[in-house]
């Protein structure tokens, strides 16, 4: 069952014992967004509940609260980062964050030493931040493939599994890297393992993403469809945008003299153990997004049109934060990461040191659509696929229903949701848009220039388990959203509906967008790539959605 909280427990903006004159611009906004989602008046908060569905008996999935988050996050216990605990935390909390996964590098220190040591801090961590939900996770070297974020609910054996993962089915600490059919198998097990630990009661819940996937090519298409296919439910889904955003800002750039950088830290070429298959454009971002999200008609959409659902998220992957000025703690003599299992706390120097990051909520966030507030929540919401991901804060609050048959208006049926319907039903698609209300990080007030509706048709598991491409997906309208602010609602119809599908969002601020991968008749105006050096994140900020089904019968 979920986790109850106190009042006390919830985010600022959501705990009616917090006035709103003490919020900060985003948190009023957000306080705003929460009390006109909710149908019928309901509180905006008591007791255990950050929200809960309505109580009128209207049908249709149930209104939400929505928790922004990162789930892939490291510390001074991976070998290549370097911020405290606390650091990160704080400063999530500065941008709004109020949930985040803490992912450290497999490592032999830290599967020896580190996990054990690390799980004293984050319970500490918890402690002192007592309206962020923490959780703590791993990064998983998948075997034969890129990397996966795995993180258990908190519970009395978290880290044990973690830890007995790790040592199990790591690729780096068992020999796994190379790209053999074996290998490919040892995933699988792997994720049918934790299942069957979530299956037994030995952890409440656990969860699987996976991360960066096209940076190296790696992650194949049968690679991917095969853990989605391991254990339903568990690896769910992957990072619709990579982190490390701040690589090719070209102030930084010109600050560190860098070359050949790009979003995402995508400047990659083929490899040996990449697939074939991918075009070599695979291997930058497109808007900062990855290519497998941003191709309409592309790997994601292959992933959806079999009518199964596949979430996306959007992270940070702090490692180490641009125009920040701590360097690495110092060892004490005669020790290193793999004897000790961590790095002392951080020095600040006065002097910006090396990065490509920034940090968590900053920049990149995971909105999850939540009824009450909790750890299981969170999961549970990610695991709906009650998801959507923007850059640059680009929208405070945003709600997507799509509503028709039998069932009447109701709440009507949102993202991750199946809609079923008659054949030749009418369908609305009802979105619900609060703009935003300060300045991001960056200085910026974002403005939301078009929203963009993608429809794809369902044509069942795939016979290629190779194939990355969804022909009958595309682009099928562009709403200009330039003049609106505050909250407003869109209705768009989307007429009768005769063949099992899907819809999904995408929006931009409109400043940079072109003929997609496929073609302007797939995508009229999608992403683009940027040139070396020259990729400003901040004026060039897109958000999606996850797909809401339409079953038909």
């Amino acid at each position: 069952m979920p986790t109850p909280f106190r009042a006390t427990d919830l985010p600022a903006w959501a705990d009616p014992s917090v006035p709103a004159s003490s919020l900060d611009p985003q948190g009023a906004s957000r306080r705003t967004f929460l009390r006109l989602g909710m149908a019928g008046g309901l509180a905006l908060a008591s007791g255990a509940h950050a929200g809960t569905a309505a109580a009128s008996g209207r049908p249709g999935d149930p209104r939400l609260a929505w928790l922004v988050g990162d789930h892939h996050v490291h510390t001074r216990y991976s070998h290549d980062a370097k911020y405290d605990f606390d650091q990160l935390a704080k400063k999530g909390a500065e941008l709004g964050l109020d949930w985040m996964v803490f992912t450290e590098h497999s490592n032999h220190g830290h599967r020896d030493k580190g996990a054990a040591a690390e799980h004293a801090e984050i319970m500490a961590a918890r402690a002192r931040n007592p309206r962020q939900l923490i959780f703590q996770g791993l990064e998983w070297y998948i075997p034969a493939a890129e990397h996966g974020t795995v993180f258990a609910a908190p519970g009395r054996h978290e880290v044990e599994l973690l830890r007995e993962f790790e040592r199990r089915w790591d690729a780096k600490l068992n020999g796994w890297d190379a790209d053999l059919p074996e290998n490919e198998q040892r995933a699988v097990e792997a994720l049918r393992w934790l299942a069957a630990r979530r299956t037994s009661g030995y952890v409440d819940d656990v969860l699987v993403l996976a991360n960066h996937p096209s940076r190296l090519g790696i992650d194949s298409p049968h690679e991917i469809r095969a853990w989605r296919d391991a254990a339903r439910g568990v690896l769910i889904g992957m990072e619709g945008a990579p982190g490390a955003q701040g690589d090719a800002d070209p102030a930084w750039v010109a600050y560190r003299g860098s070359t050949g950088a790009q979003r995402g830290e995508y400047n990659n070429a083929p490899r040996p153990d990449s697939y074939s298959g991918y075009p070599i454009e695979a291997y930058r971002t497109f808007g900062g997004f990855d290519w497998m999200t941003a191709t309409v008609g592309g790997m994601w959409d292959a992933m959806l049109a079999e009518g199964t659902l596949f979430s996306i998220t959007s992270n940070s992957d702090n490692h180490r934060t641009i125009w920040d000025t701590w360097r690495d703690g110092d060892m004490p003599p005669g020790q290193n990461f793999d004897s000790l299992g961590w790095k002392p706390s951080p020095v600040d120097t006065g002097t910006p040191q090396p990065g490509s990051d920034f940090w968590p909520g900053e920049f990149s966030r995971t909105h999850v659509g939540v009824t009450r507030h909790g750890y299981l929540d969170v999961m549970d919401g990610l695991r709906r696929g009650r998801v959507w991901v923007d850059h640059g804060h680009l929208v405070d609050g945003l709600d997507v229903r799509l509503v028709g048959g039998r069932g009447g208006r109701g709440n009507g049926t949102t993202l991750g949701g199946r809609l079923t319907v008659e054949r030749g039903t009418s369908i609305e698609l009802m979105i619900k848009v609060r703009s935003a209300h300060r300045r991001n990080p960056h200085g910026v007030l974002p403005r939301l220039a078009h929203l963009d509706v993608i429809r794809g048709t369902v044509t069942g598991p795939s016979t290629n388990r190779d194939s990355w491409r969804a022909p009958e997906t595309r682009v099928v309208e562009q709403v200009d959203t330039s003049r609106r602010h505050g909250t407003y609602n869109l209705r768009i119809p989307l007429g009768r509906i005769t063949e099992s599908c899907y819809i999904r969002l995408r929006g931009s601020d409109g400043n940079r967008h072109g003929t997609g991968f496929l073609g302007a008749s797939i995508d009229p105006a999608g992403p683009l790539q940027h040139a070396d050096n020259d990729g400003d994140p901040w004026s060039d900020t897109w958000l999606y959605t996850n797909p809401i089904y339409i079953d038909v019968r």
